[in-house]
């Protein structure tokens, strides 16, 4: 959590310079365009000049955004103060839509009703100049600082200096024009369009700056609204598909508020898994959503799957699970078209019999039902646990064991060897246990049906063996001849 805590601290720091440092270079381009551009009465550097003058402002409102959005929540703001960005965003569309407006009416007054003498000076081309250096630096640390840490105040900055660019470059062109009108006479065609080449990079300006400002509007209001994160939901979405233990996703919801990402998101889990499974699930779903949404808050909320998402085995142990029963043995079959399932149920030993009865006949009727018509059948046993540590037994004994289970593997080809045997004894009985392995790709159905062959013969020829647990395993590939 501290980790967090810094990182936050550090993202705030380092928006709150390049917010700064925005306000500096808009107070020193707004200065020059404007000294030039009543200099030589150039509407377009004028203009630019007012767009200089407005990016000055929505810098200012840059600063205080990012100021006021890293504030931490309280109890008015449960998801803290982020979409003040995003509400700054959209106040400094609304102002560069309000000075196209009038970038437009001036220009459409010279273009057709009043003439205005205009001096492509030298100076008018070295501040564009000046102003497009500024510019590209600005935008790329600004844009670089927003991408780093999800803002879109910052990123509206950077759309502002970017837009200056290229505005800045087509006043450049139009005042090119103007010094390129003094090389045709007054009264020809050539001089007249020429003339009016400041007007038209005027209105060029102000359709780049309506152009950018719409798309950062749109987005601001999306974000506002908690809407345009269908790409962050795929994204989640393809995070999770195959992540083991969910069923299905239910809900998946994003929502960003400034820099920050907020996902809830309802999952169907198995009806049987445990609650420490479902808790170890829900942490590697909030692990994968921040790997692709970095720094997210999730919160991930689970239900169970409905019975006809999972299949029958699982269902059985979501019924059980309900009741507080663990289940083993299950065995089911379909007879002139009704379920018989018959299990074992597993309750403590303590337990009086009546009260196991009664939790037990609850299951089955419950079970019943879950599965249609069916007919349940349960055996009750007591949870086996044995504190006391089992004597192992002699070493003739597991020799003797030992070699009838070789003898035993010869009749079994697909096996392809046996270790870790372990056997103790049980008062006059013995409890054998052993590993064996056979080939990666051997159908699970395959090894069980080896394990019970084995099992029944050594049973067979040993009359003192009242357990046998037979662990199958895959052979390593690299052991495989």
């Amino acid at each position: 959590m501290s980790d967090d805590y810094t990182y936050i601290a550090e993202a705030d720091r380092e928006k709150r310079i390049a917010a700064l440092s925005s306000v500096g270079a808009a107070l020193l381009l707004t200065g020059l365009k404007l000294g030039v551009g009543f200099a030589t009465n150039s509407l377009g550097i004028l203009s630019e000049a007012a767009h200089s003058g407005l990016d000055l402002v929505a810098a200012v409102v840059t600063y205080w955004a990012v100021r006021a959005a890293s504030r931490p929540a309280d109890a008015d703001h449960p998801y803290g103060h982020g979409k003040v960005e995003n509400l700054s965003a959209l106040v400094e569309t609304l102002l560069l839509l309000l000075t196209c407006g009038w970038i437009v009416r001036e220009a459409v007054d010279r273009l057709f009703f009043e003439a205005v003498h205009v001096e492509p000076s030298v100076w008018g081309l070295a501040v564009m100049g000046v102003s497009i250096v500024v510019d590209i630096s600005r935008a790329r640390m600004l844009r670089r600082v927003a991408r780093k840490h999800n803002s879109q105040a910052l990123e509206a900055d950077a759309l502002h200096f970017s837009t200056d660019v290229w505005s800045s470059a087509v006043v450049i062109a139009g005042l090119l024009a103007l010094r390129a009108a003094m090389f045709f006479p007054q009264d020809s065609f050539m001089f007249a369009v020429l003339q009016r080449a400041d007007a038209f990079a005027a209105l060029v300006v102000s359709c780049i700056v309506v152009f950018v400002s719409l798309q950062l509007g749109r987005r601001a209001v999306d974000v506002l609204l908690d809407g345009g994160a269908q790409e962050q939901v795929e994204r989640a979405a393809d995070a999770l598909k195959d992540l083991p233990g969910i069923v299905r996703i239910e809900r998946l919801r994003v929502r960003q508020s400034g820099p920050r990402t907020f996902v809830d998101l309802l999952l169907c889990v198995p009806q049987g898994m445990s609650f420490e499974a479902s808790h170890t699930l829900s942490e590697q779903a909030e692990r994968r959503l921040q790997a692709v949404l970095p720094q997210a808050d999730v919160i991930v909320h689970m239900e169970p799957a409905s019975p006809d998402e999972v299949g029958m085995l699982e269902r059985i142990r979501g019924v059980a699970a309900s009741h507080g029963l663990a289940v083993h043995a299950v065995s089911f079959m379909l007879v002139d078209g009704e379920q018989h399932v018959d299990l074992h149920a597993e309750v403590a030993g303590e337990e009086r019999l009546e009260v196991a009865h009664e939790r037990v006949s609850a299951f089955e009727a419950d079970l019943a039902r879950t599965l249609g018509k069916a007919t349940v059948v349960t055996h009750i046993e007591p949870v086996a646990v044995r504190e006391d540590a089992l004597p192992e037994a002699s070493n003739e004994a597991l020799t003797a064991v030992e070699g009838v289970v070789h003898s035993l593997l010869d009749a079994e080809p697909d096996v392809d060897d046996c270790h870790n045997m372990r056997l103790h004894r049980l008062g006059d009985e013995l409890s054998l246990s052993f590993h064996c392995r056979m080939s990666p790709e051997t159908p699970v159905s395959v090894a069980h049906e080896a394990a019970t062959r084995l099992e029944k013969s050594l049973r067979a020829r040993l009359g003192d063996i009242s357990r046998v647990a037979i662990h199958m395993e895959p052979t390593p590939r690299n052991h495989q001849a």
